[in-house]
């Protein structure tokens, strides 16, 4: 269970780091550029993120054992039942629709930024 503990703090430790960044972005008005308006929207993507990850880990220790089969890959089938546990893990479990777009946010407001940086620096030059 100590790796468990060491996993779910990452995650509360993450949540308040996006929490905070989001803020500061917010406060420094930072967020009038698309750029940092993108990055700011990654972070609350990925504080959702964190919070769906961190209940789904929970819940997986709550529901019986019995009730996933096989390994836990790509090949792991869950039984639902009328176990309303059940049907919560296999939702939280479709976590990557948040990180996904999280990621690709953070991707363009990075791109955002590099190109307009570019497009100062041609400018500048004549």
């Amino acid at each position: 269970p100590e790796g468990l503990y060491a996993h779910q703090m990452a995650h509360v430790f993450f949540i308040i780091a996006m929490g905070m960044l989001v803020y500061w972005l917010e406060f420094n008005r930072f967020t009038i550029h698309r750029g940092w308006r993108l990055i700011q929207v990654s972070c609350i993507l990925f504080l959702i993120w964190n919070v769906v990850a961190f209940t789904g880990h929970w819940v997986e220790v709550q529901i019986p054992g019995e009730v996933l089969q096989g390994d836990p890959d790509w090949t792991q089938r869950i039984e639902l039942g009328s176990n309303y546990l059940n049907w919560l893990y296999y939702f939280l479990k479709l976590d990557h629709l948040v990180c996904v777009p999280a990621i690709v946010c953070l991707f363009l407001g990075v791109r955002s930024l590099y190109l307009q940086v570019l497009n100062e620096e041609s400018r500048s030059r004549g």
